[in-house]
Formats: C-alpha cells, sequence, structure tokens
C-alpha cells in the first residue's frame, strides 16, 4: 500500500510538471498523461507490480466520471435539436467506418471475426477529448464544422455503450450465438434503462433538491457523487460496466436545473481520474516493441486516417458544403481514447490477443499524439486548396434554447449590451450579418452566428419564438424595419427592444409594435442632466 502511495504521488508530481509544460507549447494534457505513465513504468519497473492493479482500478473510474459528463452534455432536448446531425451523419459515419475496418481486419489482414469486430468498433470510434477540447477553446464549436464534428463525436459517445455491452456479453456467453447475445444485451439493457428513467429520476431529483437545500457544498457534492457510484454498481450488478449508469444518470441530471452545478463540482474528479486512466495506458507503451515495429504502426495509422477521412466526407458532403465535409473529416479522422477502453475490457476477457492488443494501443497513442498538432492547421490547409465563399448560418446548439436574448448587431452599442448582459449573467447570442463582427465576438468567447435576422430560416434557427428579448442595436434604419417586421410576424409574443439614434427614425418605426424604442439622443441627455444633479449632490 505504501510503494501505491509513492507511485501516485509521483504520478501526480510528473504530469503536473509534464503538462504545464505542454499546455506552454499548446500539446493536449493527454499526451503528457501518457508520457507520465511511459517515465513510470520504466522508472520504477512496474510492468507485473501489484500496485499497478491499484492504479487501473482507480483509472476505471475515470471512465465512469467521463462517461457521466458526456451524459451530462446530450441531454434528450439537445439530442433532439442537433438529430440531424446526432443520428443521420453520426449513425452513418460509424456504421461505415466499422464496415470497413471489419472487412479490412477479417479478408485482407486474417484475423478472426470478433477481433475484427472489436478493432472495426474502436477505430470507428474518434477522439472526444482532444477534439471537443481544440473546438471549444478555439470557438470553432459554433462554426459549420464544429457542429457537424460535435454531432458525430456526440453519437460516437452514446455508441461506446453498447460496444462495451456487447463486449462484456461475448466475454460471459460462452457458446451462445451473436443474435442471442445481442438479445440478452437489449434486453437487459432496457431493463437497466428503464430502472435508472422511471425510479431513478425521481430519486435523483428529490435527493438533488434536498441537499441543495441544506446549504452545505459537502452534501451536494456527496450526493452526486452517491448517485454515479450508485447507478454505476446498479449497472455493474445486471452485468453491464459501470460507464453504462454513469452515462445514463448523467442524462438524468441534464434535466433537472442543478445540470451546471453538478457539472462544475464534479470536474476536479473527472480531470484528476481520467489522468489516471491516461497514466495507466501510458504504462503498457513497449518502447522496444515500438521501435521494431514503427513502421507498421505508422502504416495502419495512415490507413486508418485515409479510410475514415474520405468515409466521414462522403457522409457529411451528402448534406453539407463540400469544405464543412472536408474539415469535419479531417478533424475525425484520428482513433479515440474510448478505443483504450474497448481493447482493455476485450483482452481481460481474453477475445484479444495480448501481443496484438500492444500494437493496437500503440496505434492508438500514436493517433492521439500527432492529432493536436494538426488538428490546428485544418482551416489553414482546406482553405488554402479550396475558396468555399458561401455564406450561410449553422445553429444546431441555438435550436433548442429558451428565455433568451438575441443581440442584433455587434458593433460598439451591441458591445456594451453583450458587457451589461453578461454583468447579469442572462443567456444571450449575438447575430450579425459582419463576419469580422462576428469573428471579433468569437474571439471574445461569445456564442456568436453570422446571417441576416430579417430572413425567416435565421429566427427558426436561433429559436426566437422562444426567446425573451431580441435586442437590435444596428444603424442602418432599413435593416432595422426589415429585422422588425420579421421578427414581429415570426413571433408576436416579443420584448423588442429597438436602438434609434435620431427622431427621423423614431418616426419611421412608429407603426410597428415594438416594445421599448431607445434614443440614444434623448438617453444621453438625461446621463447628463442625472450625472450633473450626481455632482451637485456631492457638494
Amino acid at each position: 500500500m505504501d510503494e501505491a502511495l509513492f507511485v501516485i504521488v509521483v504520478a501526480l508530481g510528473i504530469s503536473t510538471l509534464l503538462n504545464i509544460f505542454l499546455k506552454r507549447i499548446g500539446v493536449s494534457q493527454i499526451i503528457g498523461y501518457l508520457l507520465t505513465g511511459l517515465i513510470l513504468v520504466y522508472t520504477f519497473d512496474l510492468r507485473d507490480a501489484d500496485h499497478r492493479v491499484t492504479l487501473e482500478h482507480i483509472a476505471e473510474f475515470g471512465i465512469v466520471f467521463l462517461m457521466f459528463t458526456i451524459g451530462l452534455e446530450i441531454s434528450l432536448g439537445k439530442m433532439n435539436s442537433m438529430k440531424a446531425e446526432i443520428f443521420g451523419n453520426g449513425f452513418m459515419q460509424a456504421t461505415l467506418t466499422a464496415i470497413v475496418f471489419i472487412i479490412i481486419c477479417f479478408y485482407l489482414f486474417n484475423l478472426d471475426f470478433i477481433s475484427s469486430l472489436i478493432i472495426s468498433t474502436a477505430f470507428a470510434l474518434s477522439s472526444t477529448a482532444v477534439v471537443l477540447s481544440y473546438l471549444k477553446s478555439s470557438k470553432e464549436i459554433y462554426t459549420p464544422y464544429g457542429q457537424r464534428s460535435t454531432g458525430i463525436l456526440i453519437f460516437q459517445d452514446i455508441a461506446v455503450i453498447p460496444i462495451l455491452i456487447l463486449i462484456g456479453f461475448l466475454i460471459s456467453g460462452g457458446d451462445e450465438s451473436v443474435w442471442s447475445i445481442v438479445q440478452n444485451t437489449a434486453l437487459s439493457a432496457f431493463i437497466v434503462v428503464g430502472l435508472l428513467f422511471v425510479v431513478g429520476r425521481r430519486v435523483v431529483s428529490w435527493l438533488l433538491h434536498f441537499s441543495a437545500a441544506s446549504d452545505v457544498d459537502e452534501f451536494f457534492m456527496g450526493s452526486v457523487l452517491f448517485i454515479v457510484v450508485g447507478a454505476s454498481v446498479l449497472a455493474s450488478f445486471f452485468g453491464f460496466t459501470y460507464s453504462l449508469g454513469a452515462f445514463v444518470i448523467g442524462m438524468i441530471i441534464a434535466e433537472t436545473k442543478y445540470h451546471h452545478k453538478v457539472e462544475y463540482d464534479i470536474a476536479p474528479f473527472k480531470n484528476i481520474l481520467l489522468g489516471t486512466f491516461f497514466i495507466v495506458v501510458g504504462m503498457k507503451i513497449d518502447v522496444l516493441y515500438f521501435i521494431n515495429n514503427i513502421f507498421l504502426i505508422i502504416g495502419i495509422f495512415a490507413l486508418v486516417l485515409a479510410l475514415k477521412t474520405l468515409i466521414t466526407y462522403m457522409v457529411v458532403k451528402s448534406t453539407s458544403p463540400h469544405t464543412t465535409a472536408l474539415k469535419t473529416a479531417l478533424a475525425l479522422s484520428q482513433v479515440g481514447e474510448f478505443s483504450f477502453v474497448i481493447f482493455a475490457v476485450a483482452s481481460s476477457g481474453g477475445l484479444l490477443d495480448k501481443d496484438l492488443e500492444s500494437l493496437l494501443i500503440l496505434i492508438v497513442i500514436f493517433s492521439m499524439m500527432v492529432t493536436p498538432f494538426f488538428i490546428s492547421k485544418i482551416n489553414n490547409f482546406v482553405d488554402s486548396f479550396v475558396k468555399d465563399d458561401t455564406i450561410y448560418i449553422d445553429t444546431a446548439l441555438a435550436k433548442g434554447r429558451k428565455n433568451h436574448v438575441v443581440v442584433c448587431g455587434y458593433s460598439i452599442v451591441g458591445k456594451f449590451v453583450a458587457k451589461y448582459l453578461d454583468n447579469i449573467d442572462a443567456s444571450y447570442l449575438v447575430i450579425d450579418n459582419s463576419p469580422k463582427h462576428v469573428k471579433e465576438a468569437m474571439d471574445e468567447d461569445k456564442e456568436a452566428y453570422l446571417g441576416d435576422m430579417s430572413k425567416l430560416p435565421i429566427l427558426e434557427a436561433l429559436n426566437v419564438q422562444e426567446a425573451a428579448a431580441v435586442i437590435v442595436t444596428l444603424d442602418n434604419i432599413n435593416k432595422k424595419r426589415a429585422i422588425c417586421e420579421a421578427v414581429l410576424k415570426h413571433t408576436k409574443n416579443i420584448n423588442l427592444i429597438v436602438k434609434v439614434v435620431s427622431h427621423e427614425e423614431k418616426e419611421a418605426l412608429k407603426d410597428l409594435d415594438i416594445t421599448v424604442v431607445v434614443d440614444g439622443k434623448l438617453e444621453v441627455g438625461r446621463v447628463l442632466v442625472e450625472s450633473m444633479v450626481s455632482c451637485q449632490l456631492k457638494y
């Protein structure tokens, strides 16, 4: 136990120092954790050490909490608003990729069917951790290709659950047929998910409400941990992975008002435990094996990258422009972190040969080490070869919004409006038909979209009919009137606030049912007098 504790402390120190350095040069922290595991295994000779098993048990809960946070992000409402991206593009990409790889593994590499099935499902997945982290930090998650990538990644994350369930039944199924295993899997999953949604929803809502009402953070955090671990144990009791229970309970909490607080509070636990998982994966790296098989590893990686890019491009191209499809395909061309989980579960159950597992892990590690370096270059690479002058809006994230404020225009006044909305912690989004202004808003971490708000498809995409208010800050009177007419025609129950700069503009809009017209010059005069009175009161 003392040795295991010593290894954990050393791992924490090495990973912290490595990731601080790697962050400075823009490299994913996953690489830091993998290198930490590599350093540990060769420094302390941990390949067959007993306390390595302790680390593996801890690491398993990293995946549990990762699946829980993914469940928090995949609420039923969000899935409905992005159903085309998730269940259209996502299903087609994952299915076609798995079919192509199972054919290659079975016929080209002469692997048995079970091994081919496991490898194909793992290679069909991309890296949620690397791709989403980049899209969020670069603000490209709001771009068309960012939305397509996010939708496909969500489907892949959901698909991990049935993949792990299927592997579990393959391990315990004995001589059962594949069809019998699939039937048993579906029936058991239906029972577990049904129990969690029917019974768990009521218990979770009551427990979170009760603990939050106590105003003691420790009670609330304890309740969340109990809920996550309890759901995981329930799933395990029925023969599934811990991840299934955590994922479903995350989706349940996503529908409650405690969603954001839970996500914020659980983040440190998830990140630390997930880091432990990648450290354990790093401990499986055999440097000598990598050197002896470097050309085979790079060759298979290149084949996987090319095939996934081609398949994803064809799937997305059917519903999106060429540049969007190409950027999405390149962003999702790598193999993801859940492949480690699939290989680990399959290998522990005797479904994968140990040497084959070592080769596959090295391919995935090489893929994830390369990805952070080229994903940031995708825009420049594609734009240098393909010129796309088409301007359109992709607002998949905005479709499910309610009680939000729509700020139309992001010039000087629009920026001040956004600032004051931030001060009162209001939910809002920005719409502008100037690419320059949209880019400025995105650089300032705003949710911003490019488009003309006088068009009905844009109003529908922004879910204006469910908005709390629309604030129009534009200067051009013709554009202002067109937008006001379109908004009022689209929905009558809306608070419409419009800025004007002259009496003439006010007269030009007086026939419209605008909630509030703010005269810029009148307001300046009022503020000047109030300031003068305030100065007098000082003396």
